[in-house]
């Protein structure tokens, strides 16, 4: 019997303290707001529904209420001062070993060209109009034709011309040569410059820039599986894997409510290890953001992690 009372206080006193070491009750509240994650800059935005790794969104946009192009650097420009603290922003490799911030591979949905980016070189991606192929109306119109000749940007433009400011940076393929191009690339880059850039993609790339850039914040399948299986195994008593230091992930809310600690002990914790988290809408498969206010209400209270949107004009002035 005296076996058995010890037993049954052990499984009692674990039971309190992981309770108390994974409960947000005791974490220090801050009055800093969510960190917010424009996708593609202020961007048009279009329809989820039933959207494939084949669907050409620019043929699916709403109405226009702005006038920014995705991945350009006026729609950058404009997303920093609706209020972002990161821009998210893609790459495709040129033919001449550059990067042009473009979001698809092929040039025909978006632009007057056709072909791969590969086929061409940054030059003559200049010549490009990247706002022909948009439409609201199903082809009857095409508001931005014309208007975007010239808008392709390198990557090298885009961060001599925002020279402090923090991006997050997606490789759109899994091509290990695209990874040990950015990282040739990437080297040059100060210290202090690489801390405020963000890589992620497919897992081949990222490897190659985790091998050759440790101190470079990146993610893919590969490194979230290997930061958040060992903290699920293990977080409940505090601990923080080495994998999880120094990086950058995100997750559809859903699946942050197995995360020990969440929600604002997780996020102290990932603060602490000098990380970034941001929450995404629906299910992560396809950029689903936080871009209406009813969205927010999704959002834990002082939640004070990231969040991506698509609507950084919309979601910033609610926090300001």
């Amino acid at each position: 019997m005296s076996k058995f009372k010890e037993i049954a206080w052990f499984i009692i006193l674990l039971i309190v303290f992981v309770y108390l070491n994974n409960s947000s009750f005791f974490v220090k509240k801050h009055d800093s707001r969510p960190l917010l994650l424009a996708h593609r800059g202020l961007a048009q935005s279009f329809s989820m529904k039933g959207i494939t790794g084949k669907t050409n969104t620019a043929q699916r946009i709403y109405k226009p209420e702005h006038p920014y192009l995705e991945n350009t650097i006026p729609s950058m420009e404009a997303a920093f001062k609706a209020g972002a603290d990161i821009v998210e922003f893609d790459v495709q490799l040129t033919k001449d070993g550059e990067f042009a911030v473009f979001h698809d591979w092929y040039l025909e949905y978006r632009t007057n060209g056709n072909g791969n980016t590969r086929e061409y070189s940054m030059e003559e991606l200049k010549l490009l109009d990247v706002g022909y192929g948009y439409t609201a109306d199903n082809g009857k119109t095409y508001p931005f034709r014309g208007k975007g000749i010239g808008l392709m940007p390198s990557l090298d433009e885009v961060l001599k011309y925002f020279p402090d400011q923090v991006f997050l940076i997606n490789i759109k393929s899994n091509d290990l040569e695209e990874g040990e191009l950015l990282a040739e690339y990437l080297k040059n880059i100060p210290e202090t410059r690489l801390s405020q850039l963000i890589v992620y993609g497919g897992d081949r790339p990222i490897a190659s820039l985790e091998q050759k850039l440790p101190n470079l914040r990146v993610m893919s399948k590969a490194t979230v599986k290997r930061a958040l299986i060992p903290y699920l195994l293990l977080g409940w008593t505090g601990y923080i894997p080495p994998s999880m230091k120094n990086s950058f992930f995100y997750l559809p809310l859903k699946y942050t409510r197995i995360m020990w600690g969440w929600p604002h002990r997780f996020i102290d914790r990932i603060e602490k290890a000098g990380s970034i988290f941001v929450l995404v809408n629906g299910e992560g498969k396809w950029s689903e953001g936080f871009d209406k206010k009813e969205d927010l209400q999704k959002i834990p209270k002082n939640y004070r992690g990231g969040i991506w949107t698509n609507r950084i004009d919309r979601i910033a002035p609610l926090f300001q």
